[in-house]
């Protein structure tokens, strides 16, 4: 696919998500219907999908409804190490989820900016912020590659399972270090691999989407990191993906559109890994 196919498939399926309630079978969106993604039993909410990704009840409590949309791959706000006056970005903040707990951390002194690219999403999020009552936090419409952001004005950025979906992740991590102040800091939560994926993996539309087809080997995502400028580039945590990959509605919908068993899935979902890493750029 190329970058502005992928894009538009990206922006829709989010866009869709956002204009939802609920997704009738958890968090992700297949985009084509399939037997696999048909309503039945008891799917996992937004809220235990969260959970599984390391965001405490407390945390999930404080949010504005409508926030929490299950989707991500970790709890990045935990490990940034926010404080009082900080000026924070997130990359690709959907619904608001990461923001709004930033915002406590930050407080009013500081300053929460959300990005993303979808306007769907944009909206929601600002609905959100404005039933929260919060002054500190804005959403503006952009993209990941190219920051709505003032130069070196930025002490933390996070990122929460989206740089995996932009085409172009050199341009993502250098337009990063534009914005962020000399020691200011990187925490990204992300989907990478330890080895290659199927070249019918690849080019699924559907596995772009979600997260899959567009992660990067990890030692080639990493060394980018460090090509761009930033320093100090640590590995906090890293888990398995592969039973989320297994479980997901949107991944049944792959499997069975590349017509893989369940057996060959789980066998593939060993390459697929969560990380958090932090970063920093030089004084």
């Amino acid at each position: 696919m190329k970058d502005k196919e992928i894009k538009k498939v990206v922006r829709k399926n989010y866009a869709d998500i956002a204009k939802q309630d609920k997704s009738c079978c958890g968090p992700q969106v297949p985009v084509l219907p399939t037997k696999a993604s048909s309503c039945c039993g008891a799917p996992p909410t937004a809220s235990d999908m969260s959970k599984k990704m390391g965001y405490s009840e407390e945390e999930l409590s404080k949010l504005p409804e409508g926030a929490n949309l299950g989707l991500g791959c970790g709890n990045p706000v935990a490990l940034a190490y926010l404080k009082e006056g900080d000026t924070y970005v997130d990359l690709g903040s959907g619904a608001g989820i990461d923001c709004f707990l930033a915002a406590d951390k930050v407080g009013k002194s500081g300053k929460v900016i959300g990005v993303d690219m979808t306007p769907e999403m944009i909206d929601r999020a600002r609905e959100n912020a404005k039933k929260a009552g919060l002054e500190n936090v804005e959403f503006r419409l952009g993209e990941i590659e190219h920051l709505p952001v003032a130069d070196n004005s930025v002490d933390v950025i996070t990122s929460n399972c989206v740089i995996n979906l932009s085409p172009d992740k050199i341009a993502v991590f250098k337009d990063a270090f534009r914005v962020i102040k000399p020691g200011g800091r990187l925490m990204i939560s992300d989907i990478v691999l330890l080895k290659e994926l199927p070249e019918a993996v690849l080019q699924s539309v559907e596995a772009y989407v979600g997260c899959v087809s567009g992660a990067m080997l990890k030692e080639e995502y990493l060394k980018i990191v460090e090509e761009v400028g930033f320093e100090n580039v640590e590995v906090v945590n890293e888990s398995s993906a592969g039973d989320i990959w297994v479980n997901d509605p949107l991944a049944l919908s792959i499997i069975e559109k590349l017509g893989i068993t369940i057996e060959e899935a789980k066998e593939l979902g060993k390459s697929i890994v969560s990380i958090k890493f932090s970063a920093v750029k030089p004084m």
